[in-house]
């Protein structure tokens, strides 16, 4: 099965997906490739962390589910190759997760969202964004939750991390017994 976990920046995607890998036996995460800097304070394995060469090779080479362009840096997400028996988990952004579905992929498709808009510039401006990205994050998080909407994802707000997590535990528990 493959679930994928999206919603705007800062919402908590990143610390909900490891979670979840952390304590579920049977899911992998895919990790995204970007040809951003690193943040300060940010783990060096949240992304596959690449050259603008490298990715555009990887764009022609086919290697890519789905890719995309913002504030000037590539985001993309690798065809997964999880092992046998494992879930895919992918962690993109709402571009990704319509891609998913225009390929016929079946998926679980869970949006993240924060419990408001001023908490979702409060958790950029915490993690360091400057202002200009804080607010191009913020307008791009409204075409978002509409984008999702159409999609049909389940909406999760994240408004206590450990409910959350647990939330969506649950939600790819269920939907995997069906399968």
């Amino acid at each position: 099965m493959v679930i994928v976990v999206s919603g705007p920046g800062g919402v908590g995607k990143g610390t909900i997906a490891q979670s979840l890998v952390d304590s579920m036996d049977d899911l992998w995460l895919s990790k995204s490739w970007t040809t951003r800097s690193i943040r300060a304070g940010e783990s060096p394995d949240s992304y596959v962390f690449v050259t603008r060469e490298q990715f555009e090779s990887s764009i022609e080479s086919g290697k890519f589910l789905e890719w995309a362009e913002f504030e000037g840096n590539l985001y993309g997400t690798p065809l997964p190759e999880a092992p046998e028996d494992m879930h895919i988990l992918l962690e993109i952004d709402v571009q990704g997760a319509t891609a998913v579905i225009e390929k016929s992929i079946p998926a679980l498709l869970i949006f993240v969202d924060a419990p408001s808009v001023e908490d979702q510039a409060r958790r950029l401006r915490g993690r360091g964004d400057p202002e200009a990205e804080v607010e191009k994050r913020i307008l791009k998080g409204e075409l978002e939750r509409e984008r999702a909407k159409e999609l049909g994802a389940h909406i999760i707000i994240n408004d206590d991390l450990e409910h959350t997590i647990q939330e969506i535990r649950t939600l790819i528990e269920s939907q995997a017994n069906d399968h």
